[in-house]
């Protein structure tokens, strides 16, 4: 990825801190964007250390204008995007008839609506420069009917996701811009532990012995490390994933297979 430029929304800590790393050890120059800046800070510092490009850009991706704002601040920094990562979500444990629609809000604002238009301003940079581009979404296995997913507001968002990923590979295939989705399965996250709490109040069990018993039901019996997804980002960025595009591309260990 040597002298690429990326953008990794929400790109400080978890599957995002690693590909944000991987993409910047890969050769490429990455922006992290999020709400959180000294965490991003902290992540572009350790690119620089790599002799790569970093840029913080402070942006809440449920909101069109800091959008706008982060797609101009990579552009006027780095000179254009060519590899952009959608890895903001947020979720809340529920089941269906507890759900408000503060929570429905919430999920598809950032879920759903950040990544469509986070995408489309993408795209259109990208198409402005006319040498094509990769855009990556990170969706869920929730997505895809996995029964233990936190919340099916929070499916339901990334269905959205996943119908957009589709959509925009034929759409944006004429300008050379591939367009896929990562579905990870249960991967040792801080957004993942906090579900787990909230699992250990309702039932009484610690979160580490709840997330044992699910390590039982992976076939590869492990919970996944953001590196996982990583790796498969870099790939899907530089020359081996050049003729990849429309897919949702489980990583989970095996937990279901579709």
């Amino acid at each position: 990825l040597d002298g690429k430029i990326a953008l990794v929304v929400s790109g400080s800590r978890g599957i995002g801190g690693s590909t944000s790393l991987a993409l910047a050890e890969a050769g490429a120059n990455v922006a992290v964007a999020g709400r959180d800046a000294d965490a991003a800070s902290r992540k572009v510092a350790e690119k620089e250390a790599l002799g790569r490009k970093g840029l913080v850009i402070e942006a809440d991706i449920g909101e069109i204008s800091d959008i706008d704002q982060m797609i101009g601040s990579v552009v006027s920094a780095f000179g254009g995007v060519d590899i952009v990562v959608h890895n903001a979500g947020v979720t809340l444990q529920g089941g269906l008839l507890d759900i408000d629609e503060d929570t429905w809000e919430l999920m598809q604002r950032v879920n759903a609506k950040g990544t469509f238009f986070s995408l489309q301003r993408a795209a259109r940079q990208m198409i402005d420069q006319g040498r094509g581009g990769r855009i990556i979404n990170i969706s869920s296995i929730g997505s895809k009917g996995f029964r233990g997913t936190s919340s099916p507001a929070y499916a339901a968002s990334k269905g959205a996701v996943n119908a957009l990923t589709y959509m925009a590979a034929v759409q944006l295939a004429p300008y050379y811009i591939n367009v896929n989705a990562i579905c990870p399965g249960l991967v040792e996250t801080d957004l993942m532990r906090s579900v787990f709490d909230k699992r250990s109040a309702d039932t009484g069990k610690t979160t580490d012995e709840l997330l044992t018993e699910l390590e039982k039901s992976i076939p590869l019996g492990r919970i996944g490390d953001p590196r996982d997804i990583a790796s498969m980002i870099v790939s899907l960025s530089g020359p081996s994933g050049s003729y990849i595009t429309g897919q949702t591309i489980n990583i989970d260990g095996g937990l279901i297979m579709s």
